[in-house]
C-alpha cells in the first residue's frame, strides 16, 4: 500500500525527494528511503535530478520510470482509426492515423493492427511492450451477444466473430468502450468533471450522444446503449419509428450537426458552408463559431435556435438523472464557446426543475482517444505497480 501511495504521489506531483515523499505519505525518512530503493530496484522509479535553489545540501529527486509500462488506445469512426501509445506516466509516446475504406468494410482486424503498429512504431517500442489496449467506437458491444449495436454506420464492425478475431490477433488484453463514454472518462480524470461523481456529458460531433456517470462510475445500461440520446423523442422534431434502422431519431433531428446548415438557411444566413463527403461536424462547427462571434442578426437567431434544441433534449436527461454537472462537449458545441453555453444554461433554467451546473468540456484534443488511453492506463498501472507479487 505504501509503494502504491508513493507511486501515485509521483504521478500527481512529478519529481519528489525522499523527505517530501515521507511527509506526503506520513512515513519516516528511513522507511521512505527503503521504499524508494525497493521501487528503484523494481524499475518503477528512477533518479531524475536534485533539488536546487534551497538552503542546505541538494536532495535527490525521483520520478516514475516512464518505460515501466505502456498502454494504447484506439478511436474508431467510419472515416479513420486514430491510435496512440502512452507510457505509464500518461505521456503520449506515439500516435498514428489510418484512413479507413470509404466504400467497402475492408479487413477490420488488419486495420486495427495496422493502426496500433503505427503508434507503437512512433513510440519506439514493440507491440509486445503494450500492456493493454482500449478501443473506442460509436455504439456499444452488447455484452450478451458480443455484437456491435447502435452503430450501423460503422461498416465491418458487426461480425459476430469480430471480438474473437481481434483477441487472436492482438497479444495484449483488449477492452471496448463507447466513444462518448470515453470522452466522459477523459473529462472526469483530466478535464471539466474532475472531482465530480454524478454528471452528464452531452457530445455533439458527427453524432449526438451522451455519457452518464453515476456514483463515480459509467452507467452503460443492459445492452450498452445508455446515453444513445440521438434516438430520444423530443418536442419540435418528427417522431421516428424503427430508429436503429433509420440511424436517427428526434433529438438528432433537432440539434444534430446535420440539421444546422438547414437551420442557417431558414434564418437567412448567407454563405452556408457545405458538408463535403458527409463531414457534417466540420460545417456545423464553422456555422456555430461564426454565430457565436457575430452576436446579432441571422447568426444570433441561429445560435438561439441551436441552444433551445440542445436544452430541449437535456431537459429530459436532467429530469430523470438530476445530475450535479452537465458537460457540453464535441466540436459542434465547443465551437460556440461561452456564448452558446450561456444560452443553453438560460434555456435549461426555464425548462428543467433542477439546476445543474453547465460547463464546456476541457479536453479538446482527441478526447475519445485520450479517454481510451486513460482507461487503459488505469488497469496498466494496477498491474505494473503491484509490488506484492
Amino acid at each position: 500500500m505504501n509503494d502504491r501511495a508513493a507511486l501515485d504521489l509521483l504521478l500527481e506531483h512529478g519529481p519528489l525527494s525522499r523527505t517530501r515523499i515521507g511527509k506526503l505519505t506520513g512515513l519516516s525518512k528511513p522507511t521512505a528511503s527503503q521504499l524508494l530503493a525497493r521501487l528503484e530496484a523494481a524499475g518503477l522509479v528512477v533518479a531524475t535530478g536534485v533539488t536546487e535553489g534551497r538552503p542546505g545540501p541538494n536532495a535527490q529527486l525521483y520520478s516514475v520510470n516512464p518505460r515501466a509500462a505502456y498502454a494504447a488506445g484506439l478511436d474508431v469512426n467510419p472515416r479513420r482509426i486514430r491510435a496512440a501509445v502512452a507510457d505509464v506516466t500518461g505521456a503520449v509516446a506515439g500516435e498514428f492515423e489510418l484512413a479507413t475504406p470509404k466504400k467497402a468494410a475492408g479487413d477490420v482486424v488488419r486495420q486495427v493492427t495496422e493502426a496500433l503498429d503505427g503508434a507503437v512504431k512512433a513510440a519506439g517500442i514493440t507491440r509486445g511492450e503494450v500492456r493493454r489496449l482500449v478501443i473506442g467506437t460509436p455504439g456499444a458491444f452488447d455484452p450478451s451477444t458480443g455484437r456491435l449495436r447502435y452503430a450501423s454506420h460503422l461498416p465491418g464492425w458487426h461480425s459476430p466473430t469480430l471480438l474473437d478475431e481481434l483477441a487472436a490477433a492482438l497479444p495484449m488484453p483488449v477492452e471496448y468502450e463507447n466513444d462518448v463514454n470515453l470522452v466522459a472518462v477523459a473529462e472526469q480524470r483530466l478535464g471539466a468533471a474532475r472531482g465530480h461523481q454524478d454528471f452528464v456529458l452531452l457530445w455533439n460531433e458527427s453524432g449526438l450522444g451522451a455519457a452518464l456517470v453515476l456514483g463515480g462510475r459509467l452507467h452503460r445500461g443492459f445492452t450498452g446503449g445508455a446515453g444513445e440520446v440521438g434516438f430520444l423523442p423530443v418536442p419540435g422534431a418528427p417522431l421516428v419509428r424503427q430508429v436503429t434502422k433509420a440511424n436517427s431519431g428526434g433529438f438528432q433531428e433537432l440539434a444534430g450537426a446535420q440539421v444546422l446548415p438547414r437551420l442557417a438557411r431558414e434564418y437567412g444566413v448567407e454563405d452556408v458552408p457545405r458538408a463535403e463527403r458527409g463531414e457534417h461536424a466540420e460545417a456545423a462547427a464553422e456555422l456555430v463559431r461564426r454565430a457565436a462571434a457575430a452576436g446579432t442578426g441571422p447568426y444570433a437567431r441561429l445560435l438561439d435556435a441551436f441552444a433551445t434544441g440542445l436544452a430541449t433534449g437535456l431537459t429530459s436527461l436532467v429530469a430523470v438523472l438530476d445530475p450535479e454537472l452537465v458537460v457540453l462537449s464535441g466540436e459542434v458545441i465547443t465551437a460556440g464557446g461561452e456564448a452558446l453555453r450561456e444560452r443553453v444554461r438560460a434555456e435549461l433554467g426555464e425548462l428543467a426543475a433542477s439546476r445543474p451546473r453547465l460547463v464546456l468540456g476541457g479536453v479538446r484534443r482527441h478526447p475519445v482517444l485520450r479517454g481510451a488511453l486513460e482507461s487503459a492506463l488505469s488497469a496498466t498501472r494496477d498491474e505494473a505497480f503491484d509490488t506484492s507479487r
